[in-house]
């Protein structure tokens, strides 16, 4: 185990610490199996930070009371990281020595793809600054909404294989995929049908895709609504509606492209007043696509709710229900992979000129396709249970305002095209290059060796 001193002014900040969703402190007399529950809390929501050997602020005296010996935590460790079940991954463990206070035991526990239980088989999770207890249908939701548990795969009552069977929207696709199969035995080989005491039942993720309507065979909303609101506010009033919010159902490819149609309708010709000037909104609709398309195939199914599409003034809002899934986070949404919903996604990929990318993709596009409009990046923010995607009508800042924004901000700071490039995000060389020498042909910028080789050149503030 990593020992190691105290940084800068880690124990003020330690002690200045308000436990929250995301970190707690507990006092080295904790019971293991009562700090187990916290543990497997923070396994089980968004990850955290454990600090072991912090009084509360409500005690009097010394807060920092830490470990005597690195083997004094040895009654604490086993519990958390060999009795949990099943195991939490990737904990990282460390003790902070400080000094005559003793040891603190920090844990930083990841958000885990998977549910936890303490040894006593109780689910915790963390709401705020609390562990709260969940059994019956609710760890079944943390199961579905984690992705550990598929509810693509749950059989629906109500409806037969012969509904599915017929379905034009199957012969439709068979066609496209080029399967001579049975349609039945089509279901069945692309696992959309759940065996129940032995009869062959359709599950979500068939009824999802191949269903006249979805919406009226399962247990939870799954249609889109689109709206088109004649404000910035996200508390509108009726009367700024352009509309009534359109609702469209239908099997979920369809269901898509029918979204994305009544999206451009709206969008079409649609202006708004930004001071004395009248705007018109303008959106790169291919990046528009993805990330409804990423809303349709990554969303909990299990929660009862539409996607809801609003498109504002100044911004369009894609709300899908369900936080992120598995181990994925807003930090690395561009990065890491992880699907919901594996088999709609491989059958909706299946088909010649595919809604959907390969699983991640499909963010990385609306990204680009947004940069080539001069529109910056979207936004992502998980809530308490969805996922809000913001794309807004903002135009990308230009390269020479992000240079004088940075070095204003950084009077006596020096900048390379490597560094504009990282704090912009463009990629193309000659373009920084020819920004840089724009601001220098201007006046504002000079170089800090005029003799140095090309790759060599950083600029700073004339006059800095």
């Amino acid at each position: 185990m990593r020992v190691r001193k105290p940084e800068g002014d880690e124990e003020a900040r330690l002690l200045s610490i308000d436990e929250g969703h995301f970190v707690d402190l507990k006092s080295k007399r904790i019971n293991p199996a009562k700090l187990q529950q916290s543990f497997v809390a923070f396994a089980n929501s968004d990850g955290g930070e454990l600090f072991v050997g912090v009084e509360d602020k409500s005690e009097l005296g010394e807060r920092i009371v830490g470990f005597t010996t690195q083997e004094e935590c040895n009654g604490i460790l086993p519990t958390l990281l060999e009795d949990t079940q099943p195991a939490v991954e990737n904990v990282d463990v460390e003790l902070i020595d400080f000094g005559a206070k003793g040891l603190i035991l920090r844990l930083f526990i990841p958000k885990s793809p998977k549910v936890h239980y303490t040894a006593n088989g109780d689910c915790y999770i963390r709401i705020g600054a609390e562990k709260r207890k969940i059994k019956g249908e609710r760890v079944t939701q943390l199961s579905y909404g984690k992705g550990a548990l598929v509810y693509e795969r749950k059989p629906v009552d109500g409806v037969d294989v012969e509904e599915l069977e017929s379905s034009e929207y199957l012969s439709d696709y068979m066609t496209r995929v080029g399967s001579n199969l049975s349609p039945v035995d089509f279901l069945r080989k692309q696992k959309l049908l759940t065996n129940v005491d032995g009869d062959r039942v359709p599950n979500v993720g068939g009824v999802l895709l191949f269903d006249e309507s979805p919406s009226a065979s399962l247990p939870t909303r799954c249609s889109f609504k689109v709206y088109r609101l004649l404000t910035t506010s996200s508390e509108y009033k009726r009367e700024q509606l352009a509309e009534m919010p359109t609702t469209i159902e239908g099997p979920l490819e369809a269901a898509v492209r029918e979204a994305m149609t009544k999206v451009e309708t709206l969008l079409e010709g649609a202006t708004f007043k930004q001071g004395d000037k009248l705007v018109k909104l303008k959106y790169p609709v291919d990046a528009i696509k993805e990330i409804v398309v990423n809303a349709a195939l990554h969303r909990d199914y299990s929660l009862n709710d539409d996607i809801h599409i609003k498109i504002y003034d100044n911004r369009i809002e894609v709300v899908s229900p369900g936080r992120l899934p598995g181990f994925m986070t807003v930090e690395n949404l561009y990065t890491d992979r992880f699907s919901r919903n594996p088999n709609i996604n491989r059958m909706i990929h299946n088909v010649p000129d595919p809604l959907n990318h390969d699983i991640g993709e499909g963010l990385d596009t609306a990204r680009n396709e947004l940069k080539k409009a001069g529109l910056v990046a979207p936004e992502f923010e998980e809530l308490e249970n969805s996922f809000l995607v913001t794309i807004r009508h903002q135009e990308l800042a230009s390269l020479e305002d992000t240079i004088m924004g940075y070095l204003n901000a950084n009077p006596a700071a020096e900048i390379t095209n490597r560094k504009v490039r990282e704090l912009s995000g463009e990629e193309d060389i000659n373009k920084v290059k020819k920004a840089l020498q724009k601001l220098r042909q201007d006046g504002v910028i000079e170089p800090v060796d005029p003799n140095a080789s090309a790759f060599a050149f950083r600029y700073r503030l004339v006059g800095s």
